[in-house]
């Protein structure tokens, strides 16, 4: 909410006290935003249905929260999984994804009763005939089918094309080929099959596409399981136009429409489960103008707490929260603290006339792969997370600390 002053409150606690209290950088969530969107997605595919992929945000309160939601937690590695388990997340509560399962990370899958895991290849159908001769029972396991769809998304971000480091392909024949030998091993229980186009899909035609390729794939192949994946997008900017949960449920369940009753659906919402509900607060320590060329803005993070803009070339917005409603009559590039010309947050961003040392600048929509890709560049210290509602804020991953940066030296 904003008040008549222009100033920014989250869950009931305005954005400059939690700055006061819990310092700069910081990650802010509204946690109610959190569950509502859990809420949303379970209400639309159903109980137990509903896929959370961890990567996007995951502390051991994200955990708890999704687990406690009904929403089912993907796992795309031993330490994705160990945070889920510490969190007190069953096993059975939890999928296994990932590319490059190590035998560890398959044995650790098969030990804690995962509920499937999502084979990627060839090489972990051999892994899991190792593990089973040793002794260790024959885990479910869906496999993951390279569709073939190229979707409106950044190349880095787009995994359903043909030429593709995931999954088994399914114009060069891969995908059969695993789908018998799947079959035929005593070392899996082959459930079903799954398929991921890509992260932050704004296109809703894109999930029809594949959606089609997949249950036409899904009907003659006998299995039980389906798994429609895919991040569904959100609006970074202005500019951006995302389907909403429903308009995406709506494009799968008609494309799932003619499976039998007895076929199990499972959907991976995304970054949409948390994108929305987190901000970036930080600092501003330096305002360069350079005459005729631009005003750099520069805060307290940076390229450490999002990585994104660097890697995919993201677009974000950004405010004052002590002054949400000003109109954005000036421009200036936000910038970071790091040793790179390209540590940059906001290319070119509308923003507040005379902004000043000192000021808060929050950049929102940052709940997905903000937290999960922070660094320790130029060692910096990675940000503290809080979750606010109902007019408190609680920390749920603290910041670092100068000591921790040196704790794992020997």
């Amino acid at each position: 909410t904003v008040n008549t002053n222009g100033q920014l409150s989250i869950g009931g606690v305005e954005v400059k006290d939690l700055a006061s209290q819990f310092d700069t950088p910081l990650f802010v969530y509204d946690e109610n935003h959190l569950r509502e969107r859990c809420r949303e997605a379970v209400a639309a595919f159903g109980a137990d249905s509903v896929i959370y992929a961890t990567k996007a945000f995951l502390c051991k309160a994200m955990a708890k929260l999704a687990y406690e939601e009904g929403v089912l937690l993907d796992v795309a590695t031993g330490g994705e999984f160990h945070v889920a388990l510490s969190a007190g997340v069953p096993g059975n509560r939890c999928v296994m994804h990932g590319n490059n399962k190590s035998v560890d990370e398959l044995r650790m899958a098969i030990t804690n009763n995962v509920r499937h895991i999502v084979v990627d290849s060839f090489d972990e159908l051999n892994r899991l005939e190792a593990l089973h001769a040793e002794g260790l029972p024959a885990p479910r396991v869906q496999l993951r089918i390279t569709p073939g769809v190229h979707v409106n998304t950044h190349d880095y971000v787009s995994t359903g094309q043909d030429d593709s480091k995931f999954g088994f392909n399914l114009n060069n024949g891969d995908a059969h080929r695993a789908i018998e030998q799947a079959r035929a091993s005593s070392a899996v229980d082959l459930v079903g099959i799954h398929c991921h186009i890509g992260s932050n899909v704004l296109a809703i035609e894109n999930f029809e596409d594949a959606s089609k390729v997949m249950v036409d794939l899904f009907a003659s192949s006998g299995l039980q399981e389906l798994t429609l994946g895919g991040g569904l997008g959100v609006a970074y900017t202005e500019k951006d136009n995302a389907p909403t949960m429903q308009q995406w449920a709506d494009v799968l369940k008609r494309a799932a429409s003619s499976l039998p009753p007895t076929a199990r659906v499972y959907v991976e919402p995304g970054r949409s489960i948390v994108a929305a509900a987190g901000i970036t607060v930080y600092e501003v320590g330096t305002v360069k103008k350079i005459d005729g060329i631009r005003t750099y803005v520069a805060v307290d993070g940076g390229m450490s707490d999002n990585m994104r803009p660097a890697l995919y070339e993201s677009e974000y917005e950004v405010f004052d929260p002590e002054r949400t409603t000003a109109d954005r009559t000036e421009h200036a590039r936000i910038v970071g603290k790091h040793c790179e010309s390209g540590d940059i947050l906001v290319f070119d961003a509308p923003v507040p006339p005379n902004i000043a040392v000192g000021d808060l600048l929050v950049t929102p929509v940052t709940g997905a792969y903000g937290y999960s890709m922070a660094n320790n560049y130029n060692k910096v210290t990675r940000p503290a997370v809080v979750f606010v509602a109902d007019g408190a804020a609680r920390l749920v991953v603290r910041r670092e600390t100068l000591d921790d940066l040196t704790r794992l030296d020997v």
